[in-house]
């Protein structure tokens, strides 16, 4: 005779129907050192990010056991800060690698919902004569409202036929435009720009050039490398200095422009998924995208909170490509003026 079995659910029987939330993991229940260790930020700030983007993530849900926001961000860092998924990250907070891909997409797109709150260029005069002083502070160049340049992202192939994403390494990339402060603050960032394209048709097509040319600031101006060519709000190095004022303008310009090459490794120092070192994202361009802008509004968020330190280069595989390319005096006579006189004004 057979004996009928009874296939149960343990979710039914220890919570229930409805949307009942489950706290897999208690921030209470482990140090600080364990959290900074494990998921790269302490308890206050994540008890922050909880605050901050709960409503968004207690979305409702036919699921019988709904995972709490505190588990959905801790979930989320955990794959930002290392890069993966590994069984090892959602077995310490209870949560299967199928669960952990959809909290991180969840976070991400509640981070992408605020950036603009936290990146962005100042509004107030006041502010705005402050970034321009602590620029100057640095290496003695006036007017600076923020420094410009461009980080590569390794992502998967998207598919076979497009090549758009392949950048000059021959590998598949998002070609990433940023402008930071003095501090490493991120004032713009524009993560959706296929690898293939070089810096300076990144910066010809970006949101940036339309905000600098139509709306932002005309008594200052950005600091950009090489790559991309001088305008009357982009102020670039002279391609071969002769005088002692084209020199010191050099130095200066070059000193206070290696501010974003220092917050591009302390990104990818604190959020390793974006190094390379664990392998490309595994994501479409747009989710990619997506998860690059996240970090760069989590890196704010914790200057706001001051995790400020300077991180050390990230080991990853995946470097900058070099961009070989020609340097051209501008065509724009203005932009041209423009530097020249701040070479007699302030470095003759």
């Amino acid at each position: 005779m057979a004996i009928p079995i009874a296939v149960l659910d343990c979710d039914l029987l220890l919570y229930g129907r409805g949307h009942r939330t489950l706290d897999r993991f208690k921030l209470e229940d482990v140090t600080d050192e364990y959290l900074v260790s494990t998921y790269g930020f302490p308890r206050q700030f994540i008890y922050y990010l909880v605050d901050l983007l709960g409503a968004s993530l207690s979305r409702p849900t036919q699921r019988s056991r709904a995972i709490s926001p505190e588990t959905q961000i801790l979930a989320a860092l955990g794959f930002y800060t290392s890069g993966s998924f590994q069984t090892r990250m959602g077995d310490a907070i209870g949560i299967s690698q199928a669960s952990m891909s959809r909290c991180v997409a969840n976070v991400t797109e509640a981070l992408v919902e605020r950036a603009t709150q936290f990146i962005h260029f100042p509004g107030d005069e006041a502010t705005v004569q402050s970034l321009k002083d602590d620029f100057y502070g640095l290496a003695g160049m006036p007017g600076v409202l923020g420094v410009v340049d461009c980080i590569h992202v390794a992502i998967k192939a998207p598919n076979a036929e497009d090549l758009s994403y392949v950048n000059r390494k021959g590998l598949h990339s998002l070609n990433c435009l940023m402008v930071c402060d003095a501090r490493g603050v991120l004032l713009s960032a524009e993560t959706h720009w296929p690898g293939s394209l070089p810096d300076c048709m990144v910066l010809q097509q970006a949101a940036l050039t339309s905000q600098f040319e139509t709306e932002l600031h005309k008594d200052g101006w950005l600091l950009g490398d090489s790559s991309f060519s001088l305008r009357t709000w982009l102020m670039t190095p002279l391609p071969i200095p002769e005088t002692p004022a084209e020199y010191r303008y050099n130095m200066a310009h070059s000193a206070t422009h290696n501010v974003i090459e220092r917050t591009f490794r302390t990104i990818r120092s604190r959020f390793r998924c974006l190094d390379g070192s664990k392998g490309t994202l595994q994501y479409s361009p747009e989710k990619s995208s997506h998860i690059i802008l996240a970090c760069c509004v989590l890196h704010n968020i914790s200057l706001e909170h001051g995790l400020d330190v300077w991180c050390s280069p990230a080991t990853g595989h995946m470097e900058q490509p070099e961009e070989e390319y020609e340097q051209m005096e501008s065509m724009d006579s203005e932009a041209c003026r423009i530097r020249q006189e701040l070479l007699l004004t302030h470095f003759s």
